[in-house]
């Protein structure tokens, strides 16, 4: 807020000498209603819908990625506690619970959390929440998680949803028992050792499912140290394993290829983090902070919705590129540019030398162009986003 108050462009647009101090944002935020953060979920839900009919996507196919993260806390936040946080072990934290849609990066449903780790009724509701809030025109939706969702709830909230999962599974004596008994074969399209497959109905489950193993021998031990934070393998004496639970037919290989695209939601989390304000939670308040916590979603997604409408003409969703929030900063608002008024009309003009002055006039021409067309929205792009 110091760094923009007195930027000529944006001052010149809200027509003030300057923004006000920052402690006046935060006293905004404290007077809201604990039930701001639910109605801001809501009013991305109606965006998400008018986002992708101007925009003109049509994915009808979409995977949603979960995760949790860790938020320390250095001051005296209600709701912090001393759970799950490896880089500052034993300090309390808030462990959120978000999840992204992988095709557009776009955040669809989350909340702040306490340091606990989240129990199985809690992921269930969160991911019938997820499903809930996807646009109408998705009729198939894929869903990736780790092995902080491994639990019967989040399997039964994902079948009554109709969609397809893979789970990453935790180290259980049972399952440790069932992979030293599986038949194993040499695994020739993975970068493991050797695979497998079995049925396994865990303890208090409603029925059985099917679970896919890799297997590494135990000089991968470096791997291990690397990843093991983020509940992706577990070991035993002799070897590391790394185990999805899923009610995907598609065989070992690709299932395992599928979840490892999940990395993409870790990048995602990071840009949140860190350019989006996620982390910052000025209050004692746990309400206030939750509402904080929306916000900042929000002005997340904004980014993500830009990037659909200056996207280059593109039909393919696998070829959509992100940009991120800090990137769009520098090309679209940290700029040199002038302001001017005439006839009553207010504008911005900037120099020849702007590189992406092609690109924001792109952008700006399609944000003009979007026009309310009975039941939503006249799309602005062509070809669709599919």
């Amino acid at each position: 807020m110091r760094f923009i108050a007195r930027d000529p462009i944006l001052t010149g647009i809200l027509k003030v000498g300057k923004l006000p101090v920052q402690s006046a944002f935060w006293r905004f935020v404290n007077g809201l209603h604990r039930n701001v953060a639910r109605q801001i979920l809501i009013i991305m839900r109606t965006m998400r819908e008018r986002v992708w009919a101007a925009a003109n996507v049509k994915l009808d196919a979409v995977t949603i990625d979960t995760d949790t993260t860790v938020h320390t806390l250095y001051g005296h936040q209600m709701g912090g506690r001393k759970g799950y946080n490896p880089k500052n072990k034993g300090k309390k934290s808030y462990q959120p619970m978000l999840t992204f849609i992988a095709e557009t990066r776009e955040y669809v449903w989350g909340e702040l959390r306490s340091g606990d780790r989240p129990d199985g009724k809690q992921i269930g509701q969160h991911i019938r929440n997820v499903c809930a809030a996807l646009p109408p025109g998705v009729k198939q939706i894929y869903g990736r998680a780790d092995s902080g969702f491994y639990c019967g709830d989040a399997v039964e909230a994902y079948e009554e949803s109709n969609v397809r999962f893979v789970i990453s599974a935790r180290k259980t004596p049972r399952l440790v028992e069932l992979l030293q008994q599986a038949e194993w074969k040499p695994s020739k399209k993975t970068d493991a050792d050797m695979e497998c497959e079995f049925r396994y109905q865990p303890e208090a489950w409603k029925k059985e499912y099917r679970f896919v193993a890799l297997r590494y021998e135990k000089t991968r031990e470096e791997v291990v140290e690397e990843e093991s934070e983020q509940y992706q393998f577990f070991e035993t004496s002799r070897y590391t394993y790394r185990v999805f639970v899923t009610d995907c037919t598609d065989p070992i290989y690709f299932v395992a290829w599928f979840y490892r695209q999940r990395g993409g939601a870790e990048n995602l989390l990071k840009e949140a983090n860190n350019d989006a304000g996620l982390t910052a939670h000025p209050s004692h308040r746990f309400d206030v902070n939750g509402n904080h916590f929306q916000l900042a979603m929000l002005a997340y997604n904004l980014n993500c919705w830009l990037m659909l409408f200056s996207r280059e003409p593109q039909a393919d969703a696998t070829e959509l590129r992100h940009t991120t929030l800090a990137t769009s900063r520098l090309r679209f608002l940290f700029v040199a540019a002038k302001i001017w008024r005439h006839a009553g009309r207010t504008g911005v003009s900037y120099g020849d030398h702007y590189e992406e002055k092609g690109v924001f006039e792109r952008l700006m021409t399609r944000l003009r162009k979007i026009t309310s067309r009975a039941p939503c929205y006249a799309p602005v792009m062509l070809p669709a986003l599919r």
